[in-house]
């Protein structure tokens, strides 16, 4: 009767937990969920002019990935297969609030969101490609704490406007060429969205004056056109799938031009234009990680190749159709040490081949640079080696080569070769960390960022 009371007494007082210690978000490396906020934002409220442009620049680099969204400069200017003897020619520097945020390029105007940390603003910044002076800013307050940095994404520019989505999913459109702001929309206040870890980073994209926009909330999809502010079409969300990371891709399939997003949730396919424009026309379930950074990979005949982090490796999969109906057909699914698979940076495609930097789960090719052939995204041909390897950082091809920033500054020249790794030079030139932020490049300079520094380099050849 004794023990009995005693086991009863240990059983009501005992405290299995008592020695643990709380997880704190970015401590263990694994995401924090982060809602909206309940403060007013004037959005676009805060307009400074510098200076006025003067630049007879032409080159661009309109968006996320590039003009055609697939990481690969379309400039005719030659340029370097090495670094000068005296090392890189850094034509200019800027400090950035922290984050991993990249700039469109538009003749010669180099745009980014930014976060300005002293003042609780984020600011969408137009800097001089040619001289780094800073044009013109359009600001709104807005209080965000730093999560492994703030700000994520990258603008979309054309001729007349330029539309930003902010960390806190405020999206705003100005005129291009002015700074005058058009419209705003706060997407988690008027659709519902719900930020993703570490917040946004969905990257906009316009289309035919068209802005695209993923909130999740109650659309899972919307055209909004860029002139008035108005809301052109939405794609109902009945699934109640989540805005993730990942940003949406244009896709033609036998004549269709279709929107190719990866939600938390899933996968879809939305009508891009014409009378069913924001149509839903097809979704993959199969594949529906939490966290979702990369972006689909189209390649041709339907097909696409996704990847996620944490573990969550990728799959190949094929869109087909018939009288206006599609399936998919699951092609390839695999973690992440039996094939091609990115934590962060969207992959490559380039002469029917995938490139991509592997995860730190890969095993004994993690963090290298590999190749594989497009139909089979589980046979890797070549790698960069173990003594190549780059952990998150971006990379981009350009007249024939790879350039590829190393998430500690370093930047390297590769051959741009389907049948081997040729490594032409390297320089470390960020004394920075967490070197994510996507690289560009028009006019034969290149832009690119650690989490404070953003730095433009001269690698025209001469």
């Amino acid at each position: 009767m004794l023990i009995a009371l005693m086991l009863l007494a240990f059983w009501l007082f005992y405290n299995p937990v008592k020695d643990f210690e709380m997880s704190v978000p970015g401590m263990d490396n694994r995401p924090d969920s982060i809602s909206g906020s309940g403060e007013k934002v004037k959005i676009g409220a805060d307009f400074i002019r510098f200076a006025e442009s003067s630049s007879q620049l032409q080159g661009k680099w309109t968006e996320f990935r590039g003009g055609q969204r697939d990481n690969i400069y379309s400039g005719t200017i030659p340029l370097i297969d090495k670094f000068p003897e005296s090392g890189p020619n850094i034509l200019w520097t800027k400090e950035l609030g922290e984050g991993h945020a990249a700039p469109a390029i538009y003749n010669g105007e180099a745009y980014i969101l930014d976060y300005m940390e002293d003042e609780k603003a984020d600011a969408l910044r137009c800097f001089s490609l040619e001289t780094g002076e800073e044009l013109w800013r359009r600001s709104y307050k807005v209080h965000i704490k730093r999560n492994h940095g703030i700000s994520r994404t990258i603008p979309a520019v054309n001729e007349d406007y330029i539309v930003s989505l902010g960390p806190k999913a405020q999206v705003m459109c100005c005129d291009r060429k002015t700074g005058e702001l058009i419209w705003g929309l706060d997407l988690v206040k008027d659709y519902q969205a719900e930020i993703p870890f570490w917040y946004t980073g969905q990257c906009p994209l316009i289309i035919d004056n068209v802005a695209i926009i993923a909130p999740g909330g109650n659309s899972l999809l919307m055209g909004v056109d860029c002139k008035t502010g108005d809301i052109l079409w939405k794609t109902p969300n009945p699934n109640h799938w989540k805005m993730s990371h990942s940003s949406v891709m244009p896709m033609e399939l036998n004549g269709q031009e279709m929107l190719v997003y990866a939600a938390v949730g899933g996968i879809c396919g939305v009508a891009a234009d014409g009378d069913n424009a924001g149509e839903l026309l097809w979704e993959m379930k199969d594949f529906a990680p939490n966290v979702v950074a990369p972006s689909p990979l189209i390649l041709k005949d339907g097909k696409i190749f996704m990847t996620a982090g944490y573990g969550a490796g990728s799959v190949l999969f094929q869109v087909k159709e018939s009288a206006g109906n599609y399936k998919v057909e699951l092609l390839q699914e695999f973690k992440p040490k039996q094939g091609m698979a990115s934590e962060q940076q969207t992959a490559i495609y380039f002469q029917d081949h995938i490139f991509t930097i592997l995860p730190k789960d890969a095993g004994s090719k993690r963090n290298q640079f590999v190749c594989c052939q497009a139909d089979d995204a589980m046979n890797i041909l070549w790698t960069s080696g173990k003594e190549e390897r780059y952990g998150l950082g971006p990379y981009v091809i350009a007249d024939g080569k790879f350039f590829i920033l190393k998430d500690e500054g370093t930047l390297s020249i590769a051959k741009a070769s389907t049948k081997k790794f040729v490594l032409l030079d390297k320089h470390k030139i960020l004394d920075g960390h967490d070197a994510w932020g996507p690289i560009a490049i028009a006019d034969g300079r290149l832009l690119m960022r650690d989490s404070k520094t953003l730095v433009c380099i001269d690698i025209e050849k001469r």
